[in-house]
Protein backbone atom coordinates (compact mmCIF):
# COMPACT_ATOMS: atom_id res chain seq x y z
CA UNK A 1 0.00 0.00 0.00
CA UNK A 2 1.16 3.26 -0.51
CA UNK A 3 2.67 4.91 2.46
CA UNK A 4 0.82 8.04 2.60
CA UNK A 5 -2.21 6.58 2.01
CA UNK A 6 -1.72 4.76 5.55
CA UNK A 7 -0.18 8.43 7.25
CA UNK A 8 -3.82 9.22 6.04
CA UNK A 9 -5.66 6.54 8.09
CA UNK A 10 -3.65 7.95 11.37
CA UNK A 11 -4.15 11.87 10.40
CA UNK A 12 -7.80 11.00 9.67
CA UNK A 13 -7.99 9.52 13.67
CA UNK A 14 -5.36 12.46 15.16
CA UNK A 15 -5.25 15.45 13.20
CA UNK A 16 -1.44 17.24 12.80
CA UNK A 17 -3.31 20.44 13.88
CA UNK A 18 -3.83 19.23 17.22
CA UNK A 19 -0.05 18.75 17.43
CA UNK A 20 1.87 21.16 19.62
CA UNK A 21 3.40 23.71 17.81
CA UNK A 22 7.27 22.63 19.24
CA UNK A 23 6.05 19.05 18.70
CA UNK A 24 7.29 17.00 14.97
CA UNK A 25 4.33 15.18 14.28
CA UNK A 26 4.52 12.95 10.94
CA UNK A 27 7.22 11.92 8.95
CA UNK A 28 10.39 11.87 10.29
CA UNK A 29 12.23 9.77 7.20
CA UNK A 30 10.65 9.65 3.98
CA UNK A 31 12.03 7.43 2.24
CA UNK A 32 11.50 9.02 -1.15
CA UNK A 33 12.48 5.63 -3.44
CA UNK A 34 10.26 3.24 -0.86
CA UNK A 35 7.21 4.56 -1.48
CA UNK A 36 4.83 1.05 -0.94
CA UNK A 37 4.38 -0.47 2.38
CA UNK A 38 3.79 -4.17 3.19
CA UNK A 39 4.85 -4.76 6.75
CA UNK A 40 5.20 -1.90 9.31
CA UNK A 41 6.55 -2.11 12.54
CA UNK A 42 4.18 -0.02 15.90
CA UNK A 43 6.86 1.07 18.73
CA UNK A 44 6.68 4.02 21.24
CA UNK A 45 10.10 5.28 20.79
CA UNK A 46 12.56 4.63 17.56
CA UNK A 47 15.56 2.97 18.90
CA UNK A 48 18.65 1.62 17.58
CA UNK A 49 17.31 -1.66 18.86
CA UNK A 50 13.72 -1.13 17.60
CA UNK A 51 15.48 0.60 13.75
CA UNK A 52 17.21 -3.02 13.91
CA UNK A 53 14.20 -5.47 14.74
CA UNK A 54 12.38 -3.17 11.84
CA UNK A 55 15.41 -4.32 9.48
CA UNK A 56 15.16 -7.97 11.10
CA UNK A 57 11.64 -8.59 10.33
CA UNK A 58 11.57 -6.72 6.66
CA UNK A 59 9.58 -3.96 7.95
CA UNK A 60 9.10 -0.81 5.08
CA UNK A 61 8.02 1.53 7.78
CA UNK A 62 8.11 2.17 11.31
CA UNK A 63 5.14 4.35 13.26
CA UNK A 64 5.76 5.58 16.47
CA UNK A 65 3.93 7.55 19.12
CA UNK A 66 7.85 9.60 20.36
CA UNK A 67 9.24 11.74 17.80
CA UNK A 68 12.99 11.74 16.94
CA UNK A 69 14.66 15.53 17.06
CA UNK A 70 17.65 14.32 15.37
CA UNK A 71 17.72 11.44 13.26
CA UNK A 72 21.19 9.16 13.16
CA UNK A 73 22.44 8.45 9.54
CA UNK A 74 21.77 4.93 9.78
CA UNK A 75 17.70 5.38 10.21
CA UNK A 76 17.77 7.20 7.01
CA UNK A 77 16.91 4.06 5.07
CA UNK A 78 13.59 3.19 6.14
CA UNK A 79 10.22 4.83 6.51
CA UNK A 80 9.97 6.75 9.83
CA UNK A 81 6.41 8.33 11.03
CA UNK A 82 4.69 9.46 14.06
CA UNK A 83 2.08 10.84 15.96
CA UNK A 84 2.80 12.45 18.64
CA UNK A 85 0.86 15.08 20.81
CA UNK A 86 -1.81 15.19 17.96
CA UNK A 87 -2.61 11.92 19.33
CA UNK A 88 -2.30 12.54 22.92
CA UNK A 89 -4.77 14.53 22.24
CA UNK A 90 -7.40 12.89 19.85
CA UNK A 91 -10.23 11.36 21.33
CA UNK A 92 -10.03 7.85 21.72
CA UNK A 93 -6.18 8.57 22.17
CA UNK A 94 -3.46 7.59 24.02
CA UNK A 95 -5.13 8.75 27.41
CA UNK A 96 -8.24 7.43 26.63
CA UNK A 97 -6.63 3.91 25.91
CA UNK A 98 -5.04 4.23 29.12
CA UNK A 99 -8.62 4.32 30.62
CA UNK A 100 -10.11 1.64 28.84
CA UNK A 101 -7.30 -0.51 29.61
CA UNK A 102 -8.24 0.13 33.44
CA UNK A 103 -12.31 -0.71 32.40
CA UNK A 104 -13.05 2.93 33.12
CA UNK A 105 -14.20 4.19 29.93
CA UNK A 106 -17.58 3.85 31.38
CA UNK A 107 -17.29 6.52 33.58
CA UNK A 108 -15.26 9.21 31.53
CA UNK A 109 -16.47 12.56 31.91
CA UNK A 110 -16.84 14.06 27.99
CA UNK A 111 -13.57 16.27 27.07
CA UNK A 112 -12.67 18.74 24.54
CA UNK A 113 -10.16 17.19 22.19
CA UNK A 114 -7.69 20.37 22.41
CA UNK A 115 -7.12 18.33 26.05
CA UNK A 116 -4.26 16.46 27.22
CA UNK A 117 -6.25 15.69 30.44
CA UNK A 118 -9.55 13.25 30.28
CA UNK A 119 -11.65 13.14 33.82
CA UNK A 120 -13.30 9.88 35.19
CA UNK A 121 -15.69 10.26 38.22
CA UNK A 122 -15.93 7.11 40.03
CA UNK A 123 -15.56 6.55 43.56
CA UNK A 124 -12.54 4.82 44.81
CA UNK A 125 -10.57 4.08 48.10
CA UNK A 126 -6.99 4.83 47.36
CA UNK A 127 -5.53 1.46 48.40
CA UNK A 128 -7.98 -0.25 45.78
CA UNK A 129 -7.49 2.20 43.23
CA UNK A 130 -3.74 1.47 43.95
CA UNK A 131 -4.36 -1.77 43.60
CA UNK A 132 -5.70 -1.38 40.04
CA UNK A 133 -3.29 0.72 38.85
CA UNK A 134 -0.46 -1.87 39.47
CA UNK A 135 -2.45 -4.54 37.66
CA UNK A 136 -0.57 -2.31 34.58
CA UNK A 137 2.06 -1.53 35.96
CA UNK A 138 4.70 -2.72 37.94
CA UNK A 139 6.31 0.78 38.76
CA UNK A 140 3.39 2.62 40.28
CA UNK A 141 4.66 5.34 43.07
CA UNK A 142 1.41 7.54 45.24
CA UNK A 143 2.35 10.58 46.74
CA UNK A 144 -0.89 11.42 49.25
CA UNK A 145 0.19 14.59 51.32
CA UNK A 146 -3.32 15.08 52.91
CA UNK A 147 -4.10 11.40 53.54
CA UNK A 148 -7.02 11.19 51.21
CA UNK A 149 -8.90 7.48 51.86
CA UNK A 150 -11.73 8.34 48.79
CA UNK A 151 -11.32 9.83 45.20
CA UNK A 152 -14.13 10.88 43.37
CA UNK A 153 -13.16 12.71 40.13
CA UNK A 154 -9.75 11.69 38.74
CA UNK A 155 -7.72 13.05 35.94
CA UNK A 156 -5.81 11.37 33.77
CA UNK A 157 -2.85 12.42 31.11
CA UNK A 158 -0.22 9.57 29.76
CA UNK A 159 3.25 10.32 29.47
CA UNK A 160 4.65 13.25 31.59
CA UNK A 161 1.66 15.17 32.64
CA UNK A 162 2.28 16.71 35.86
CA UNK A 163 2.23 20.43 33.91
CA UNK A 164 -1.21 19.60 34.44
CA UNK A 165 -2.09 18.93 37.72
CA UNK A 166 -2.96 23.11 38.78
CA UNK A 167 -5.44 22.03 35.96
CA UNK A 168 -6.99 19.26 37.30
CA UNK A 169 -7.18 20.82 40.70
CA UNK A 170 -9.29 24.11 39.23
CA UNK A 171 -11.74 21.14 37.49
CA UNK A 172 -12.84 19.13 40.76
CA UNK A 173 -10.30 16.50 40.28
CA UNK A 174 -8.70 15.00 43.89
CA UNK A 175 -6.59 12.44 42.31
CA UNK A 176 -4.10 12.72 39.51
CA UNK A 177 -3.05 10.02 37.22
CA UNK A 178 0.11 10.19 35.12
CA UNK A 179 4.07 9.76 34.80
CA UNK A 180 7.38 11.18 35.81
CA UNK A 181 6.61 13.27 38.49
CA UNK A 182 9.48 15.17 40.38
CA UNK A 183 9.79 15.57 44.26
CA UNK A 184 9.01 18.74 44.62
CA UNK A 185 5.90 18.33 42.02
CA UNK A 186 4.87 15.89 44.64
CA UNK A 187 5.70 17.23 48.18
CA UNK A 188 3.52 20.68 46.90
CA UNK A 189 0.61 18.52 45.60
CA UNK A 190 -2.64 19.08 46.95
CA UNK A 191 -4.35 16.07 45.30
CA UNK A 192 -3.25 12.62 45.53
CA UNK A 193 -0.97 11.91 42.13
CA UNK A 194 -0.31 8.61 41.08
CA UNK A 195 2.95 7.81 38.69
CA UNK A 196 2.58 4.66 37.14
CA UNK A 197 5.63 5.56 34.75
CA UNK A 198 6.05 7.74 31.38
CA UNK A 199 6.22 4.10 29.47
CA UNK A 200 3.62 2.37 31.38
CA UNK A 201 0.72 4.75 30.58
CA UNK A 202 1.59 5.24 27.14
CA UNK A 203 2.00 1.62 25.67
CA UNK A 204 -1.65 0.85 25.25
CA UNK A 205 -2.00 3.54 22.69
CA UNK A 206 0.07 1.25 20.25
CA UNK A 207 -2.91 -1.04 19.71
CA UNK A 208 -4.47 1.94 18.17
CA UNK A 209 -2.19 2.55 15.83
CA UNK A 210 -2.46 -1.57 15.46
CA UNK A 211 -6.39 -1.37 14.98
CA UNK A 212 -6.34 1.81 12.18
CA UNK A 213 -3.05 0.02 9.91
CA UNK A 214 -4.11 -3.32 10.02
CA UNK A 215 -6.69 -3.94 7.56
CA UNK A 216 -4.53 -2.33 5.27
CA UNK A 217 -0.90 -4.39 6.00
CA UNK A 218 0.62 -6.58 7.86
CA UNK A 219 1.31 -4.56 11.88
CA UNK A 220 4.22 -6.08 14.16
CA UNK A 221 4.99 -4.74 17.44
CA UNK A 222 8.48 -4.01 18.59
CA UNK A 223 9.98 -6.05 21.68
CA UNK A 224 9.97 -2.54 23.91
CA UNK A 225 10.66 -2.22 27.98
CA UNK A 226 10.78 0.53 30.20
CA UNK A 227 13.96 1.38 31.13
CA UNK A 228 13.21 1.40 34.83
CA UNK A 229 13.28 -1.74 37.07
CA UNK A 230 11.90 -2.59 40.52
CA UNK A 231 14.15 -4.01 42.50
Amino acid sequence: MDKNELTKKIENFAPLYLAEEWDVSGWIVDVQDKPQVQKVMICLTVTDDVVQQAKNMNCDMIVSHHPLFCVPFEYRDINIYCAHTNLDRAQGGTTDELIKILDLNNFIVKSDEDSFVRYVECQFDVRAFTEKLCRISKNVRVVNNKNVQQIYKIAFCSGSGSEFIQEAVENGADAFVTGDIKFHTAIESPVVLFDIGHFESEIPVLKVFSKLLFSEVQTVFANERSPFKSV
